[in-house]
């Protein structure tokens, strides 16, 4: 390219930004190129066919306008896509979906392999063209503190990760639920590095919101096939947050992706909040699908764990400011006193390095008991679900659990079934519909008649409150 169709395009690219503003074009234009200007085409290139059909159907006219303006002769925009182009692929290679995350580079090609993280120059390339989620570099398995809550989920997602495209999948999906902060992202991301660092396989992270954005967006551009076929050509699909996937028509998309992917033996890792049975949002058939693999819960860190991920950020802390140092007994009582979650210790540290580092004090027990009272939380309460509700109050009126979520009527089933509505709806957060659901597909007038009838029976009735108290201490025990 000369240096006077540098020029131009820099110029043309100045008037698109200004004509589209600057959300659209770093989402759609800031990695189109310009190959060449012959005669009264002008030749450009863009990473991915998705974005080659959303400028076409969405932007083509204004690009064309804008290189008028520059050079009038200008009557045809021949768009292209790069990665196939400058790598001779064949023309009938899979498509690959959009990439609609925000950057500054102009180009998708790895940047040198000095300035990344090892085995991330053959992750850019994957990530980034198939609009993967952002990843945190720090998020990796050397990072990860392996303990006793955490050994079985650590072993599985190391095993994933260290898998060789053609390898038989041992565990497929592979699921891994737990609460806030006790390190699924962590391990999730730590798959996708760890798995993209060989460039043998593609391994894809995606929080459930970035696949519904994409999915509508495919939709929208009238591309959802390529969008399909792109997340089908994965070789490992990680799903972040699931519990947050929302809408018919991408849970139906994601359950068809989800079994086209296990049946093709390729390797499906997902993480959420809860476990399947408890994604009440989400279709049966996919809630079955997911409980088929190897689901795994990370439970709530012991305080020896809590310890060693204490010194882990102590550790690399300490790599970049070499004073900093915490003694053992103000270790000891943050691993006693913050039980939340791995966050917290987190930001517990951060906060003794930034008041040791502005104050220039060393970091006392005096000192840490100040800074961190607010991260020193009671005990939550257990988490009840509607299945040990049900199995509770069965055992309590001696009738099964599969009588509560039947459509019998006779007197011994309605009242148990009544009080087990009752008791979901007062010890959990789950809404009249889903509780309905849950109970063999029920409306949520039907809940809300067993509801109010229970409330106004325990209130005369002493026997009955007695058993409905008994059966919460029971639950809550």
């Amino acid at each position: 390219m000369t240096n006077s169709e540098q020029d131009r395009w820099s110029r043309v690219k100045g008037r698109l930004r200004s004509t589209v503003g600057e959300d659209v074009y770093t989402s759609w234009f800031a990695r189109m190129d310009l190959e060449a200007v012959q005669d009264e085409s002008v030749h450009l290139s863009v990473p991915t066919r998705f974005l080659k059909s959303w400028i076409q159907a969405h932007y083509a006219e204004r690009v064309l306008s804008c290189w008028q303006a520059e050079m009038p002769e200008v009557h045809r925009i021949d768009l292209s896509v790069r990665s196939a182009m400058r790598c001779a692929a064949p023309a009938k290679e899979a498509p690959v979906a959009v990439e609609a995350r925000r950057t500054e580079r102009s180009d998708v090609r790895p940047m040198n392999n000095e300035s990344r993280a090892p085995g991330t120059a053959s992750l850019a390339t994957s990530h980034d063209a198939l609009g993967g989620s952002p990843l945190d570099p720090r998020l990796t398995f050397a990072s990860f503190v392996v303990g006793r809550a955490n050994t079985l989920a650590h072993a599985a997602a190391r095993q994933v990760a260290d898998g060789r495209r053609g390898d038989p999948v041992m565990f497929n999906p592979l699921y891994i639920h737990a609460g806030v902060g006790l390190g699924k992202t962590h391990l999730l991301q730590a798959v996708t590095w760890a798995g993209n660092a060989g460039g043998e396989r593609k391994v894809l992270y995606l929080t459930a919101e970035k696949f519904m954005y994409g999915f509508v967006a495919a939709l929208k551009s009238q591309t959802a096939l390529a969008f399909k076929e792109a997340l089908r050509g994965i070789d490992v699909l990680v799903i972040d947050d699931l519990q947050f996937l929302q809408g018919k028509s991408t849970q139906a998309e994601f359950c068809h992706t989800l079994n086209a992917l296990i049946d093709a033996g390729r390797q499906v890792v997902i993480a959420a909040d809860r476990p399947p049975s408890d994604l009440e949002s989400l279709d049966d058939r996919v809630r079955s699908r997911l409980a088929g693999g190897l689901v795994v819960e990370m439970a709530a860190l012991g305080e020896d764990l809590r310890l060693g991920i204490l010194k882990s950020r102590v550790a690399a802390a300490r790599a970049h400011h070499a004073s900093f140092d915490v003694p053992e007994p103000v270790l000891d009582y943050l691993a006693r006193s913050i039980t939340h979650n791995g966050r917290d210790l987190e930001g517990a540290i951060n906060r003794l390095l930034a008041h040791s580092k502005l104050n220039n004090q060393p970091v006392t027990l005096d000192m840490a008991e100040r800074e961190v009272r607010d991260l020193v939380r009671p005990q939550e309460p257990k988490r009840i679900k509607i299945e040990d509700i049900q199995r509770v109050v069965a055992r309590q009126y001696n009738v099964s659990r599969s009588d509560l979520l039947s459509s019998r009527r006779t007197a011994n089933v309605v009242r148990p079934r009544q009080v087990a509505m009752y008791l979901a709806k007062t010890l959990t957060l789950r809404s009249l519909p889903e509780i309905g659901r849950r109970f063999g597909g029920r409306d949520h007038t039907t809940v809300l008649h067993a509801v109010r009838k229970i409330e106004a029976l325990v209130g005369k009735d002493i026997a009955l409150n007695d058993e409905v108290e008994s059966l919460k201490r029971q639950l809550q025990d």
